[in-house]
């Protein structure tokens, strides 16, 4: 029994930190300190953003290119115990990310600062640590007030999870396991554990690490054991090596995960046990035909997504992120772009168990400055250490497969400072040191030859950020050398906004340049027919084709998979989120998603989207326009015939100019003579009735887990109405709560938090958090002059 108890006491334990803090916005002198009454302070759970919980403001010093909301200084703190049995064990508190400068105090004990917001970190608080029924106190100070420093949203605060872990004096560092597979076939698969052992004791110790590999059943695959010493207040790495025979190879199509277990032994007492998952793969990037994942010919179809989550800004939910990744998923994306910042942890978990392929990327500028109180203030001390966790942290997900040492970066423009070529190598050498496994990249919007970071000897792969005009060249421009597409596009859409006609593009320069060009509408609205467009980009058919013609291009990415908050090109206030997204910020698809759709999912089954909608005025002329995966299709309005059109390639729309009428406008598809499928649009009634449709009507009672609610308005016919837009108000019962309304309207100043929306042509959405009781929660929405709905959501 003792020896259970001994093993017992020696494991490791990791749990939350996010419940029962105390939160202050504003500085407060001594807040640090234990004895600082704080009961009048609000009580919150993390992860939190204090951010996104203000007004809209043209005042607001982050500006409508972050989003338009407040920033500031405030305060976290948390008291808890630790039972006498923790003695003799080492404590430690993991953030993993605090949006910006976090200071951490343990019991009036200063621990350190970090200033960039989208690190991990840790802080030992083991010698400052009471037992028993003392009490202890974390404080966190976290300082966003010196604004502009990112050129997009960011959010305040602890808004990624915390965590407390106790260890053994002896045991696996933080990120202390790095699994490799060097050697990958069908038949069997090298796997290569490098594992760092640390020594907090003052005495030197013999330890033995026992390494056993499971499958995603969990019965054991491969397993092996080496003894070793490490030394007093030491690391030591410990390299050992297994085949796995016969592996299941993580793909897209079947992402399998094996874990690492590593089990560390100080004499006969177990010191620690560590888990990572991990995944079999081989990849390689080639100059002539792109990107190979276990021998096959993969097109990398990606998009770029910030890191907020819309109306609930960056607070961190794994249930929100995978939504996104959802979304992502069904237009036929098969990659992510961190941009331009490492990911929430949450996020490559997601895309590891998902199928993803992920370009990890770390910062959005170097020594030269984009804003003014951006990182490159805290570059000099902190570029080493931020980059080196990163890739710490990381390099064991097998969705992650090429690194970003940063995004149009300024010492790209020039090199007569000599720090372009400098720099790039140095990032490059710390990410190979760490990870020799994966390529790096960096994103370049300057697409000159002359281009000095190109010429800097870094890159295993050269990233092109637009330019879509001279990617015929690549290979002739850049001979040998291997490419992919990091950021394209830049169209701009609102969704549900048709403008005539649709052929009539528009490029525009503002808001960087004034009065010059085609001016964007007034009421601050962008047509959803693919023809607007930022002067640095392309329409989205045009990069896409272009993109599906080339071999060598090995993949590409969108800008941007999403809408996010801030850069609301090209507006300034008061707009004050993007309009680059195929999706927007509530995550209801624009038209562009479904060109992507007819490109990149899959043939089958077939599909067919027709827009506009046809809630029109006698006497208008309607452009008609198609996406479809079929070789042509037909329309028809109210049975007659408007005839047929036949697609030229792979990518493109179809079109008509339609006189309207109002009635049924009905779309056929056909390939080789047959019919795949139908679409139809209907002129409408007004609406009568408020209809509620949850993504999930069962959630998780754990206190995080969601559902959206989307929110339309019906005719008595019971046809959703496009061009409605009500006030709606909620109401929910059980134990659940609202945490966000939004409706995709750039210019909506309506808070976030509100409890009531206004339908944005003809959608809204409303976000419900479960509690952690067990039970139903309703939601009710009513509406001036229309019938209520209510819904019920099952809390388990």
């Amino acid at each position: 029994m003792l020896a259970l108890l001994l093993v017992l006491l020696a494991q490791r334990e990791t749990q939350s930190f996010d419940r029962g803090w105390r939160f202050h916005l504003g500085d407060v002198p001594r807040a640090q300190e234990p004895g600082f009454a704080d009961t009048a302070w609000r009580r919150l759970d993390l992860p939190h953003d204090w951010s996104i919980e203000g007004p809209f403001s043209e005042q607001n010093p982050a500006g409508v290119a972050g989003g338009a909301l407040p920033g500031g200084i405030a305060w976290y703190r948390k008291a808890f115990t630790l039972p006498a049995g923790d003695t003799g064990k080492v404590v430690f508190i993991e953030f993993d990310g605090v949006y910006r400068n976090s200071e951490v105090w343990i019991n009036g004990q200063y621990l350190g600062k970090r200033p960039y917001g989208y690190s991990s970190f840790r802080y030992e608080l083991t010698p400052h640590i009471r037992y028993g029924k003392q009490r202890n106190v974390i404080a966190v100070r976290v300082d966003n007030s010196q604004q502009p420093n990112s050129r997009w949203y960011s959010g305040s605060g602890i808004y990624r999870h915390v965590r407390l872990v106790k260890t053994n004096p002896v045991h696996v560092d933080q990120w202390g396991t790095y699994v490799a597979t060097p050697a990958v076939s069908a038949e069997s698969s090298q796997v290569s554990i490098r594992t760092t052992v640390r020594n907090e004791r003052q005495a030197a110790q013999p330890i033995a690490l026992r390494t056993t590999v499971y499958d995603s059943a969990g019965k054991e695959v491969a397993a092996v054991s080496a003894d070793g010493r490490v030394a007093g207040d030491s690391v030591v790495e410990m390299t050992q090596a297994v085949t796995i025979p016969n592996p299941v190879l993580w793909s897209l199509e079947r992402p399998y995960l094996y874990r690492v277990a590593s089990r560390l032994m100080c004499g006969a007492t177990a010191c620690d046990n560590y888990a990572t998952p991990f995944g079999v793969r081989s990849f390689i990037f080639r100059a002539d035909s792109g990107f190979y994942l276990n021998g096959k010919a993969v097109k990398i179809r990606g998009v770029c997504l910030h890191h907020d989550l819309g109306a609930l800004g960056a607070a961190v939910n794994t249930r929100a992120i995978e939504r996104q990744l959802q979304i992502m998923r069904a237009m036929g994306a098969n990659a992510i772009r961190t941009s331009h910042n490492p990911p929430a942890p949450e996020l490559l978990d997601l895309t590891d168990r998902m199928g993803f392929i992920v370009m990890d990327e770390a910062f959005d500028m170097w020594k030269k400055e984009k804003t003014k109180y951006d990182y490159h203030l805290d570059w000099d001390a902190w570029h080493v250490r931020d980059l080196s966790d990163m890739v710490l942290r990381d390099r064991n997900h097998p969705s992650v497969f090429f690194w970003s040492i940063g995004n149009e970066v300024m010492e790209q423009w020039t090199d007569s400072d000599k720090t372009a070529a400098p720099v790039a190598r140095e990032l490059a050498g710390i990410v190979h040191a760490l990870d020799p496994t994966r390529p790096v990249t960096q994103a370049a919007n300057n697409g000159s030859p002359a281009n000095p970071v190109f010429h800097a000897g870094a890159l295993d792969l050269l990233g092109h950020n637009y330019h879509h005009e001279v990617w015929k060249d690549f290979p002739t421009q850049y001979p040998g050398e291997k490419f992919i597409i990091t950021e394209a596009m830049s169209a701009l859409n609102s969704r549900g906004v048709y403008e005539q006609p649709s052929d009539s593009v528009a490029s525009y320069e503002t808001p960087y340049v004034k009065n010059h060009g085609p001016q964007p509408n007034r009421d601050y609205r962008l047509s959803s027919y693919d023809n607007r467009k930022a002067f640095w980009g392309s329409l989205h058919e045009e990069s896409l084709s272009l993109f599906e013609r080339y071999p060598f291009l090995s993949g590409m990415f969108i800008w941007q998979g999403i809408d996010y908050l801030g850069e609301p090109t090209p507006y300034e206030w008061p707009a004050r989120s993007s309009y680059f997204g195929v999706v927007d910020l509530a995550g209801f698809p624009k038209d562009p998603f479904y060109l992507y759709q007819s490109v990149w999912a899959l043939a089958d089954p077939p599909m067919l989207h027709l827009f506009p909608h046809w809630n029109w005025a006698r006497g208008d002329t309607v452009d008609v326009w198609v996406y479809t995966n079929a070789e042509q299709v037909e329309l028809y309005l109210n049975g007659a015939f408007q005839g047929v059109r036949r697609k030229e390639g792979k990518v493109g729309h179809l079109m008509w100019r339609v006189a309207y009428k109002p009635g049924t406008l009905r779309a056929v598809a056909r390939t080789a003579g047959l019919v795949t499928t139908s679409a139809v649009v209907r002129t409408t009634g007004k609406p009568t009735r408020i209809a509620l449709t949850p993504d999930r009507v069962g959630i998780r009672a754990d206190g995080e887990d969601l559902s959206f609610v989307t929110v339309t308005v019906r005719d008595r016919q019971g046809r959703a109405v496009p061009t409605a837009e009500p006030l709606i108000r909620f109401r929910v019962t059980g134990d659940a709560r609202i945490v966000g309304v939004d409706n995709g309207d750039q210019i909506s100043h309506t808070s976030f938090q509100a409890k009531q929306v206004r339908l944005f042509n003809g959608k809204a959405l409303v976000i419900v958090r479960a509690g952690r009781t067990p039970g139903t929660a309703t939601l009710t929405a009513e509406g001036k002059g229309l019938a209520p709905a209510t819904v019920r959501i099952a809390i388990k």
